[in-house]
């Protein structure tokens, strides 16, 4: 027997949204019109009721225009995380797991995790300035995104970061899981980062990534205030603005798949070649689109993952590959962000 549930429709009638409507009489429409009733009454249904944006730009993405008529915006970021991570020594009940070179790795409740804590120092004490040299030794503009409690430990690390003109955006508070921390709880993390990524960098952050974010985070980041963007989405190649939250709220997407957290996960790379080959022909496709409607790249990377020397010459051979190409933007988050606010606001709002 056919275990699948059987609808049982008069003839004119037809399942949308989970909801039976009424159709025009067949015999007196054609199948054509018929078709296009059903898929507006469809798309009206499910337009009211459903929060995701699945369309997007559609077809026609509009043209950003970046400056000097740049074919792509390339856009790297280091996400300075060692010494906020989840470890007993921070509050937290039970070390860290994520993103390290002990894949799957699991958390040792109530106890320090030596092995762990010594790769993230890594990041801090080797890895940040490895990257750091290969970005300023090009000149090489770059976004960080500064967990606060990380930024305050190493005050060295920031100040070498506002030298090199970086932007430093807000990473939160912890570099920790906030889906199911509460709404008041996350709330007066924000505010601490802000307070304290402030007090550290000389400067308010301008923009924002929470990472492993919750269902509250862009509410609660529209409701502090003082961002020209965020970044907790990965949902398209150009920037794009939400009316969601009373005004206009820019959302400039981030990436991880063209990310160095890919070493740290089971069935992504293994090898710097790898991550170069990835790297390189995503820009190539970029690229060759970016004849027609340019685009935005962003490249990912931790401390103690691309900063590791394999790795870190694979991500020195991709710098020289695309500082090797004419047309290209090679510039910060913000930089994108006061672009689109300037060439790119909503309009009639």
């Amino acid at each position: 027997m056919d275990p699948r549930p059987v609808s049982r429709l008069s003839p004119g009638v037809a399942l949308v949204g989970f909801s039976a409507i009424a159709l025009p009489n067949p015999p007196q429409f054609g199948l054509k019109s018929v078709l296009i009733r059903l898929y507006t009454v469809a798309a009206m249904t499910f337009s009211h009721s459903y929060p995701r944006d699945l369309m997007g730009y559609g077809p026609t993405p509009p043209h950003p225009h970046w400056p000097e008529n740049a074919r792509i915006a390339v856009q790297f970021v280091i996400n300075y995380e060692e010494g906020s991570e989840n470890c007993i020594l921070h509050g937290d009940a039970a070390s860290e797991t994520f993103l390290s070179e002990t894949v799957g790795a699991a958390p040792l409740p109530g106890v320090r995790n030596m092995n762990m804590e010594s790769m993230y120092e890594y990041g801090s004490r080797a890895g940040f300035w490895r990257l750091h040299r290969l970005f300023t030794s090009r000149g090489l503009p770059l976004t960080v995104y500064g967990v606060a409690m990380a930024m305050a430990r190493n005050p060295e690390a920031v100040a070498a970061m506002n030298e090199a003109g970086w932007e430093i955006a807000s990473h939160g508070y912890r570099w920790i899981d906030y889906q199911y921390v509460g709404a008041e709880t996350e709330r007066e993390h924000i505010r601490k980062a802000v307070e304290i990524h402030t007090q550290v960098a000389g400067t308010r952050p301008l923009g924002f990534y929470q990472g492993r974010m919750s269902p509250n985070t862009r509410a609660l980041v529209v409701e502090e205030g003082g961002f020209l963007y965020d970044a907790d989405s990965y949902a398209d190649d150009l920037p794009y603005w939400t009316l969601d939250y009373g005004k206009p709220h820019l959302i400039i997407p981030y990436t991880l798949d063209n990310n160095d957290m890919r070493f740290a996960t089971y069935a992504g790379f293994n090898s710097g070649d790898q991550f170069f080959a990835y790297l390189r022909d995503a820009f190539d496709t970029l690229y060759t689109e970016g004849d027609e409607a340019p685009k935005m790249m962003s490249i990912g990377l931790h401390c103690r993952l691309a900063g590791r020397p394999g790795r870190a010459a694979a991500l020195a051979r991709f710098l020289d590959y695309v500082q090797g190409h004419e047309r290209v933007w090679v510039c910060r988050r913000l930089d994108i962000a006061r672009h689109w606010h300037q060439h790119h606001f909503p309009q009639g709002i």
